[in-house]
């Protein structure tokens, strides 16, 4: 299968189940205290903290235990009817759009070009920050020590610059969340063809 043939199934894909597919990503944590995703937790850790994301790879969703157990009982068996219902339809969809895992890894990898060019460019920026930042404290330090007043302007600049250094950090930290997500989604697609077509394809 070409490129242009997987990217436009994979586009299929992504709109049939936009919201009901991605919608289920989840992330827990194990008794090792190592952070695992997927679209389905593990039973014995069912009754953890866990977090959910959207198709974005934003959390959108956070729920201990308690409100697991409150929401499972609400739900009924209608939750769980419509829950199989979107597990055949995703079924299916992969089957139609990949003919083997390694179109699967492609189609990964082209999706975390985007995201890892953002990780780079907010890494370069958040390091000219730092130096900025740095730079700063150094001229502010070396008047103290000469005995002079920081004049406003600096205590603005070093104010300002530690704004900038903070909003960056928090753009790295979803940058890096999205890419741990998008690989997770993948990976969780590639174990599902697997067990749908016995590990034939790939």
């Amino acid at each position: 299968m070409t490129d242009t043939k997987i990217l436009g199934a994979t586009l299929l894909l992504f709109a049939a189940f936009s919201t009901a597919a991605e919608a289920k990503l989840y992330k827990w944590v194990d008794d090792k205290g190592e952070t695992h995703y997927g679209e389905v937790i593990p039973p014995e850790y069912a009754d953890k903290d866990k977090v959910q994301f959207n198709e974005k790879g934003r959390e959108v969703k956070k729920a201990d235990s308690k409100e697991s157990a409150e929401g499972d009982s609400s739900a009924g068996s209608a939750a769980e009817k419509q829950a199989a219902i979107d597990r055949k339809r995703r079924d299916k969809a992969l089957i139609n759009t990949y003919s083997n895992e390694k179109e699967i890894d492609l189609a990964r990898e082209r999706n975390l070009q985007q995201v890892e060019a953002r990780i780079n460019s907010v890494q370069l920026l958040l390091k000219s920050a730092q130096e900025s930042l740095y730079n700063y404290h150094k001229e502010a330090e070396g008047l103290r020590q000469g005995g002079k007043k920081i004049p406003d302007s600096l205590q603005a600049d070093i104010a300002s610059a530690e704004s900038k250094v903070a909003k960056l950090q928090q753009d790295l930290d979803k940058a890096k969340e999205k890419e741990a997500s998008v690989k997770a989604s993948y990976e969780a697609d590639k174990m599902r063809f697997r067990e749908l077509t016995g590990g034939s394809r790939k």
